[in-house]
């Protein structure tokens, strides 16, 4: 079951983060990298769900519960990709910080066999995005954000779009700092051993901040 519409959030839809630590101080460098997929996970991507959002009517309530780890490379690690796509044009960026890798995003479009992107030549997605867990909340996850975005317009798009999970509530708040809008709550998508909703997220590239 789908329901499509703009979603009232629970937590304010700015990229302004009072989180962000001071490690930015320190340099950090995105890389479109050409570097293996098994060092790419090397950067966990598990997180600890301590919530999910649950859609009441166009309105997200935010409802806590006991708190446990998730992590989604258990289901598809990133070098498992190769056995099903061709990546030759995706695009792949990395984060480092003295040279370690601590941070990554991987940006997709115009792939006819990647279904997310419905069909559509002028739509990117956001495949995966992930940041140490000694660096969350730093701020690299903008980073990385900000060279997809760059990348999509590089290759014409207009919109960007992104999957997240009602218990993935860290990753919904970023994309809504970033300007994403909710659009459609999709029931029913996934295994029910994940007990978990898909959220669908999408930035007008022609309207988000930053040069092209």
């Amino acid at each position: 079951m789908a329901t499509n519409l703009p979603f009232s959030l629970p937590f304010p839809a700015d990229n302004s983060s009072p989180e962000v630590r001071d490690i930015l101080l320190m340099p950090i460098e995105i890389r479109k990298s050409g570097i293996p997929l098994s060092e790419y996970e090397k950067v966990s991507i598990a997180f600890e769900v301590r919530s999910r959002l649950l859609p009441v009517g166009s309105t997200l309530i935010e409802q806590p519960f006991s708190p446990y780890i998730t992590d989604y490379d258990r289901h598809e690690a990133p070098s498992t990709w190769p056995d099903r796509f061709d990546l030759s044009s995706w695009g792949i960026f990395s984060a480092f910080k003295e040279g370690e890798i601590i941070g990554g995003a991987v940006a997709v479009s115009d792939e006819p066999e990647v279904d997310i992107l419905d069909g559509r030549s002028d739509l990117a997605c956001i495949w995966d995005l992930r940041v140490d867990r000694s660096f969350r909340r730093a701020g690299i996850g903008n980073l990385l954000f900000k060279s997809v975005i760059d990348w999509a317009r590089d290759r014409n798009c207009t919109e960007l779009k992104v999957e997240t999970q009602d218990i993935n509530v860290p990753a919904c708040r970023f994309y809504a700092r970033q300007g994403c809008e909710l659009r459609s709550i999709n029931k029913n998508v996934y295994p029910p051993d994940l007990d978990e909703i898909q959220f669908l997220w999408y930035l007008n590239l022609r309207d988000a901040g930053g040069e092209s």
